[in-house]
């Protein structure tokens, strides 16, 4: 804060300095002289006085700006006034709550999340939607199988989720530690229930953890080495985004992965605002339930019932046991889902949780299904709005394929953005869009891979199933969607036919697995004509019924009922 007021003063020392050098070195002038020499050093000593207050001033203005805040809650920080609203990178509106939490201190600690039964089965593989990324070990039913002698990538299309986060507003972890605060010195408890004594809530809201950055970061690096050789030097890319504060840092530490910290030569950011209006409405193909407004309504309920149906039963034992190791409070089946769900909010705000181990395993396949049949039900083909909530995307995906801009308005497209080269540009190489884990399981709906489509119920574990959210959108999750050039085309024993002209597929992974869409002709790569595949989602886009699905006036229907993720007429 010092340092330009001694700049200032440095400089009119010199100037005191040089006076008296002067004096030295130059004849005696008439009196006339000296008067006018006198006027001259006094102005100059005034404009450097000057300079040094104005820097004096700056400094401290700075310094103000970046460290506090204006009393109506925008931020100080110099303004983005000559940048559109959708490339502003520090919008004023529309971040969604920022709220940070206590800061970690593993050092104390030196448990970690108990082992499974066999490899790759951590609890940490059975959180649901809040599983640290991992890919998918156990694949998606074909075999992996490099690319064919002589094929190129020639194009690739990112739909990611953010890395991993705090609670979101209202979630039952918040409502747990209110009850728990309120009810400080009027109960004892013993055993592994212990820490509950001086345990208190310390978690944030929505804004990503230090261990979501890294997961970003490294996500960022590993796609360069799969696609870092489709981007063409001295370009600028446009990635997407939303508004969050959560969205906004995720691709942010990605592309540092992918093009390093000075990313900004290589790729522009176009943020898509994220909150629901009902006067303005925003359209926002990467928060698609925003404009669906039946998805969020007692119509699209039946997932959360099956799920607070199936929490009921599996986690019987586990609330007598608990209520065994406390007294002056009677925990229901709730609260102890609440406990449950907070070993992994936790571990990834600290990297540790001592209500991990108040569970067995069984219990957490347990807690994973109850979140499996709350996507099953809310936001997939056990939902009236799975296939309408993702289909924005959907078409935008098409769009890209065919090399042409979207100006109609039949779902949640924002004809403003796509309808326009300059915010959806479609002869890019590399396509990064960053969205979330209820609006990626919506795609994969609306696009049809309906593998996914096996009617989970609230009264009984079915085994393994392929709606396991932890290894479809955890956080960090990733679909990448190749498109491939081929000499000639492939024949289904991966060999070419020498007589046939150059080919196009597409090969979907869904975190680094490949998942073959299931009205493609069986192959065992996964690859599907890229002509074939944009006539089978033309027609999977007439699935969802959209203006029906988010808009119409029809019953709720009992969980099970419905079984392509739009609603029954």
């Amino acid at each position: 804060m010092g340092q330009p007021r001694e700049e200032a003063e440095s400089l009119i020392r010199k100037s005191y300095e040089m006076e008296d050098l002067s004096r030295d070195h130059l004849p005696v002038m008439k009196e006339p002289k000296r008067t006018s020499s006198k006027r001259v050093r006094f102005l100059t000593l005034a404009a450097l006085i000057a300079v040094g207050l104005v820097a004096v001033y700056c400094s401290l203005k700075t310094i103000r700006e970046v460290l506090t805040e204006s009393r109506d809650g925008k931020s100080c920080k110099p303004a983005h006034s000559k940048v559109p609203q959708y490339f502003d990178p520090d919008p004023e509106l529309w971040p969604g709550p920022t709220a940070t939490g206590r800061a970690p201190f593993l050092a104390q600690e030196t448990v970690v999340p108990s082992l499974g039964p066999a490899p790759n089965k951590t609890i940490e593989r059975l959180w649901g939607h809040l599983s640290p990324y991992s890919p998918n070990h156990e694949g998606w039913g074909i075999e992996e199988y490099p690319l064919p002698v002589g094929a190129e990538v020639t194009q690739v299309h990112v739909l990611h989720r953010h890395g991993s986060r705090y609670p979101t507003i209202g979630v039952n972890v918040q409502s747990f530690g209110a009850k728990m605060a309120s009810l400080g010195g009027k109960f004892t408890t013993s055993g592994p229930l212990s820490f509950l004594t001086n345990w208190t809530y310390g978690l944030g809201a929505e804004i990503m953890v230090p261990m979501g950055r890294m997961q970003l970061f490294k996500s960022g690096v590993d796609h360069y080495y799969q696609y870092g050789h489709l981007y063409e030097p001295g370009s600028k890319i446009l990635v997407r985004s939303t508004t969050q504060k959560r969205m906004r840092e995720s691709v942010w530490n990605f592309l540092s992965g992918f093009f390093g910290l000075d990313w900004e030569d290589n790729a522009e950011v176009g943020y898509g605002i994220e909150g629901f209006s009902k006067t303005d409405g925003w359209n926002n193909s990467l928060a698609g339930y925003d404009n669906c407004p039946n998805s969020n309504s007692f119509q699209n309920k039946g997932g959360s019932n099956a799920s607070v149906e199936w929490v009921g039963i599996y986690l019987q034992n586990a609330t007598a046991r608990i209520n065994t190791l406390i007294d002056g409070v009677d925990f229901d089946v709730l609260d102890v889902y609440a406990m449950q769900t907070m070993c992994p909010y936790e571990y990834a705000a600290y990297g540790y949780s001592p209500f991990c181990h108040l569970f067995t395993y069984p219990e957490w396949e347990g807690f994973e299904y109850s979140i499996d049949l709350l996507f099953s039900g809310g936001s997939a083909f056990q939902s009236p709005t799975g296939r309408a909530v993702g289909l924005a995307w959907h078409q935008e995906f098409l769009a890209r394929l065919e090399h042409r801009i979207l100006d109609f308005a039949h779902s949640q497209i924002n004809t403003t953005l796509d309808g326009s080269p300059r915010t959806f540009p479609v002869d890019q190489k590399l396509y990064f869009d960053f969205s979330h884990d209820t609006n990626i399981m919506s795609i994969i709906t609306s696009l049809g891979f309906t593998q996914f489509g096996q009617v989970l119920h609230g009264n009984e574990y079915p085994g393994e199933h392929n709606l396991t959210v932890s290894h479809t959108t955890p956080f960090g999750a990733r679909l990448d969607v190749e498109i491939l050039k081929t000499p000639h085309p492939v024949l289904g024993d991966r060999e070419y036919d020498a007589a046939g002209a150059q080919a196009e597929y597409v090969r979907f992974k869904l975190n680094e697995r490949t998942l073959p869409h299931p009205r493609c002709p069986e192959r065992r790569d996964g690859l599907c004509e890229l002509g074939a595949l944009i006539k089978i989602l033309e027609d999977e886009e007439k699935k969802a019924k959209y203006d029906f699905a988010c808009f119409g006036d029809y019953e709720a229907v009992a969980h099970g009922d419905i079984k392509d993720g739009s609603p029954l007429k």
